[in-house]
């Protein structure tokens, strides 16, 4: 027969399950951590890092020695990541999260992705596990305290990446296909959209309206979603679909509707401006 727990052992272990967990502080770092990101298109870059600071030390061949793997910034391996496969200084890339390392030299640097992408330090790194390398010149730059990676739109399908750190910058560019991850994220949508719900053969056929691609899916798409419901919107995008396929009579009908829904509901500004396209539809085309 078991016998019972004194009353005290009882007490005494229920006290030890409230006991307040311990006190400690937030490790205050000098370098501290940050994230950076930009999208593109609908495509994303993330560069994960943490800032050291000058401090009045040399850097570039003494803290930071020529020949050998850095971590391109403090504590943790810099980190890139990926949302969509890429072209990184022309190379193809996939999809992904990727060590950042750099071998600085005199004149010329080497830059790395890792197939690693969380590690402290380049301690340990392994040369085996790189997907990518490739050469960049650095470039003087205005004195910088603070280590520093800027993420900088210069096209609609690419980002240039900066590193910047005491007196030099070095570049790299990053370039999606924006258009065909697009088209992909498109028909993946469509392939799930119910013919009850008008949004989404709107939104495709008005980005095939914008971007002058595949006037016949176009078509069919404005169809299908007037046919799922009505709207200012997917009228005045039929009218604009018929009238680049110089369908006059169906452009002006669209527009028309687009009108007429559009009063009371939409900006008067939005209804002024239809207004006005009207008028200009409506002139006859000059004969040639």
């Amino acid at each position: 027969m078991r016998r019972a727990l004194p009353a005290f052992f009882l007490v005494a272990t229920l006290l030890g399950q409230d006991k307040p967990a311990p006190v400690r502080l937030t490790a205050l770092r000098e370098s501290p951590a940050s994230t950076v990101t930009q999208e593109v298109g609908i495509s994303k870059v993330e560069v994960a890092f943490a800032r050291p600071t000058v401090k009045g030390r040399k850097i570039w061949g003494d803290l930071v020695p020529f020949g050998e793997v850095w971590r391109a910034g403090a504590n943790s391996a810099t980190v890139l990541t990926l949302s969509h496969p890429a072209q990184v200084a022309g190379r193809a890339v996939p999809a992904g999260t990727y060590g950042f390392f750099v071998i600085p030299g005199p004149k010329a640097w080497t830059l790395i992705l890792n197939k690693k992408a969380k590690q402290w330090g380049a301690y340990d790194y392994k040369a085996e596990e790189d997907l990518l390398r490739w050469e960049a010149v650095p470039q003087s730059a205005p004195f910088q305290e603070v280590l520093d990676y800027r993420l900088v739109p210069t096209h609609p399908n690419q980002i240039t990446v900066e590193l910047g750190w005491e007196r030099l910058r070095v570049t790299f560019p990053i370039v999606f296909d924006t258009r065909g991850i697009y088209w992909t994220h498109l028909e993946e949508r469509l392939g799930k959209a119910p013919d009850t719900d008008w949004v989404p053969w709107y939104q495709a056929a008005k980005y095939c309206q914008e971007m002058g691609l595949e006037p016949a899916k176009a078509k069919a798409w404005i169809t299908r979603s007037l046919a799922a419901g009505e709207s200012f919107w997917n009228h005045e995008t039929a009218a604009r679909i018929f009238r680049e396929a110089s369908d006059q009579a169906k452009s002006l009908t669209h527009l028309k509707r687009a009108i007429e829904l559009s009063r009371g509901k939409a900006p008067k500004e939005y209804t002024d401006n239809l207004e006005t396209e009207l008028k200009a539809w409506e002139k006859p085309t000059p004969k040639p």
